[in-house]
């Protein structure tokens, strides 16, 4: 099977929906001549014409703006949004309108738009900010964080053909990774996650730029004698509990790691969902590890100091799995 980097998978995404549906059309900051920030758009604008790759003054309330309109009248928008720090300027056209038309209209109308958006570190506290929890919030998105060229490109096409909206999160220090890609046509389903390493030991919980980290992390615990489960959640809205809670069912003990805050993360839900339906069965406390509650820094030292880690994993793995053994020790 061919490779092909995640940039370069989404933008096959495109160009196929593109190609099979001309509604399809793509709304953005320097998506055109420029290519997108990440090449996700590259060629796009001599394939299709201003018409439909539409480059726009920086603005992104106008931005989501004009996707809610367009799907409202028919089409099938994508809206991008260099930065998701700045979706807090396009959060009323987000969650007051295209969370809510679908309901407020009873029904009647729908409203098949897609919003892209990037996380990240090394850009200040203005430019590395992860809020994918504050759209999962919000009923009526529907939110998925690939990790993957494979998942890329297959959650991007299903999300284009979905008639509701659809927030992607992708992690621009992932964008150059490559994996494998089929040839043929293929989707991935929204509110299914993955199991991206099986284990016995542990089960670790996560999604985006931590799943690299956390098989990493797997394989430096391996050389231990741990044997940990990496999920990847893929979708955040709607959650994969089923999957998650038959990989702890069979591990009896979970940590789950987020590059978002802690405070109010999409960890606490996580933990919340499990405890409710089998706390009788864990092994010892659920762990979280996630960014500290600070602003991010610029300072890559101080970087190091408030995010998750492939380090920051393998230790706390190894304390949790420490711990349960000498309290096994005790019992005995």
């Amino acid at each position: 099977m061919r490779t092909a980097t995640i940039s370069e998978a989404m933008n096959e995404a495109l160009r196929e929906e593109m190609t099979r549906d001309e509604r399809v059309f793509v709304i953005g900051e320097d998506i055109g001549h420029f290519g997108g920030t990440f090449d996700v758009t590259k060629g796009l604008l001599a394939e299709f014409g201003r018409q439909r790759i539409v480059s726009t003054p920086v603005s992104e309330n106008a931005i989501v703006g004009v996707g809610v309109g367009a799907a409202l009248a028919g089409m099938r928008p994508i809206a991008e949004i260099m930065f998701c720090d700045f979706m807090t300027c396009a959060i009323d056209q987000t969650i007051n309108f295209a969370a809510l038309s679908t309901y407020a209209a009873g029904g009647k109308v729908r409203l098949p738009l897609v919003i892209r958006t990037t996380t990240g570190h090394h850009g200040g506290a203005q430019h590395s900010k992860s809020l994918e929890a504050w759209i999962t919030h919000v009923p009526g998105v529907k939110v998925v964080f690939p990790t993957t060229s494979y998942d890329a490109k297959g959650l991007l096409k299903t999300a284009i053909r979905d008639d509701n909206p659809v927030m992607i999160f992708e992690s621009r220090h992932l964008y150059l990774d490559a994996g494998p890609v089929p040839e043929d046509e293929y989707f991935v389903p929204i509110g299914a996650a993955d199991i991206k390493r099986e284990g016995t030991d542990l089960t670790i919980v996560t999604y985006g730029l931590m799943v690299a980290q956390a098989l990493r992390a797997a394989t430096d615990l391996a050389g231990e004698g741990i044997d940990t489960e990496i999920v990847d959640l893929r979708t955040l809205a709607p959650l994969d509990m089923e999957c998650v809670l038959e990989s702890v069912a069979k591990t009896g003990q979970l940590l789950i790691v987020h590059d978002a805050w802690r405070n109010c993360g999409l960890g606490a839900e996580i933990v919340a969902q499990v405890y409710e339906q089998m706390h009788g069965s864990l092994r010892q406390p659920i762990r979280r590890l996630a960014h500290v509650d600070v602003p991010h820094p610029y300072s890559p030292v101080l970087e190091d100091a408030v995010r998750p880690s492939q380090e920051k994993i393998f230790r706390t793995v190894r304390n949790m799995l420490g711990s349960n053994q000498a309290r096994d020790a005790i019992a005995e």
